[in-house]
């Protein structure tokens, strides 16, 4: 293990299962934890140039394949936790969690945000996906972002670069990635914006598997329909491969239910499809992100 003068640290073949949601998946060749912007900056300069390069924020929408990942894995929360009013915008680093950005715009009287109470991970995997629930999605309130590139190099880009589509965004630029966002809101009541939160905090926890390691949604929602729905109507829920099993309160969540390997995750989710396609004849994809290599 290696440690900057600022508190970066710098770790060779570290497991990967203790950074995601699904607690599964296996090592880096290195990852970096950055302390500061400054540091990533000059982590990135130093990187050879044919370096493959993955950003993750809490891992709440990864799967890391057991025979990990070549290249670096970079981890950015601890260094991106910025989050306040700029003039009459918000602006939030992507290290801060949609929950804590959400409860933030309620205190300050903005609304709009408080859908993001419902999202398990930060603002840059939000923004990454255009994250979203109950009928609101990121980059709805996004105004401008923040980004570095593979040289260390940061941009200021407006919303009008990014081509934002149902959980996908597809970027004016690739090795590029967010450090942060401005976010247009009107304005709201206090009062009213926390009770909205509660509410929505309450229906995820009624409706969701949140005791257990998951990664939210495995499946986008086709149009028209509902993933859980049509995995359900398959009397998929409860199955099971391996430590993976779709769970039996929410069909569209894989739960790790006790020493699920990321191939007993990924076999399921192509059992799942496949059932869904032969019974429905609708083609599921997945929101879930997958890298690594298998074992």
């Amino acid at each position: 293990m290696a440690q900057t003068k600022s508190g970066s640290v710098l770790l060779k073949q570290e497991p990967l299962a203790r950074y995601t949601s699904w607690r599964v998946g296996g090592k880096a060749d290195q990852l970096f934890i950055a302390d500061s912007v400054e540091d990533l900056q000059a982590f990135l300069h130093g990187l050879p140039a044919a370096e493959p390069v993955h950003f993750i924020g809490l891992g709440s929408n990864l799967l890391v394949r057991d025979g990990g990942v070549r290249g670096t894995v970079i981890v950015m929360h601890q260094a991106l936790s910025e989050l306040q009013m700029d003039g009459e915008r918000l602006y939030a680093d992507a290290g801060v969690t949609c929950a804590k950005l959400a409860r933030f715009s309620a205190t300050q009287a903005k609304q709009g945000a408080e859908f993001m109470a419902g999202i398990p991970g930060t603002v840059g995997g939000a923004l990454a996906m255009n994250a979203g629930c109950y009928g609101a999605e990121t980059w709805d309130i996004v105004d401008q972002v923040k980004t570095i590139d593979l040289a260390g190099e940061m941009h200021i880009r407006d919303k009008a670069e990014y081509v934002a589509t149902y959980r996908h965004v597809q970027f004016p630029k690739a090795d590029e990635w967010f450090l942060g966002a401005w976010f247009t809101l009107k304005a709201g009541d206090v009062k009213e914006s926390t009770l909205k939160i509660k509410q929505l905090l309450a229906t995820r926890l009624a409706s969701q598997p949140l005791n257990m390691p998951s990664a939210g949604s495995t499946f986008r929602n086709p149009e028209g329909t509902y993933a859980a729905k049509l995995i359900e109507e398959c009397g998929l829920k409860g199955y099971i491969i391996g430590g993976a099993q779709v769970s039996e309160k929410h069909a569209n969540f894989i739960v790790n239910v006790g020493n699920a390997t990321a191939l007993d995750i990924e076999l399921l989710i192509k059992h799942i499809k496949e059932k869904v396609l032969a019974q429905h004849g609708i083609a599921l994809h997945q929101e879930v992100r997958v890298i690594g290599e298998y074992a």
